[in-house]
């Protein structure tokens, strides 16, 4: 099935399964965000829009993700019950493990770059008035003043 850049994806489900989910990404339309082909002759953000993304992350990803892994967690136990006493049961538990595994890093990897997007806007405009400074004070102290 075509997304709206033209990419087919497949779902192996004949398509009723398959969801989109848009991304939101430095403000830009489309699935692929400024990254698409085209999109624009930058990669900038405005701090408003970093702030933006860091807390679209966490009101909306990070508790999503915790939701959909409890429900993950339910259903596989449930059905590992189900199963009690039989190698499948066994296969089910093995499954949540590394699934509990893969929720943690990805969690991680969430407030990392929530915190990263936070941190950004303070770094750059720290650094910019760093080296403004420095400039200040190189021209003031220059030989080429007094001539």
């Amino acid at each position: 099935m075509p997304d709206e850049s033209g990419q087919l994806w497949s779902g192996g489900n004949g398509g009723g399964a398959d969801r989109r989910v848009g991304t939101r990404l430095n403000g830009a339309p489309g699935p692929m965000g400024p990254f698409a082909p085209g999109a624009g002759p930058d990669f900038a953000s405005t701090p408003a829009e970093k702030k933006a993304a860091a807390n679209t992350i966490e009101t909306e990803l990070q508790p999503n993700t915790k939701k959909a892994t409890e429900h993950a967690d339910e259903a596989t136990g449930a059905a590992g019950k189900g199963f009690d006493g039989w190698e499948t049961a066994i296969g089910l538990k093995t499954v949540a493990d590394t699934w509990d595994q893969q929720v943690k890093t990805l969690m991680g990897r969430l407030a990392g770059e929530k915190t990263a997007l936070r941190g950004a806007s303070s770094l750059i405009t720290g650094n910019d008035t760093g080296v403004g400074d420095q400039l200040r004070t190189a021209a003031s102290g220059s030989k080429l003043n007094g001539l």
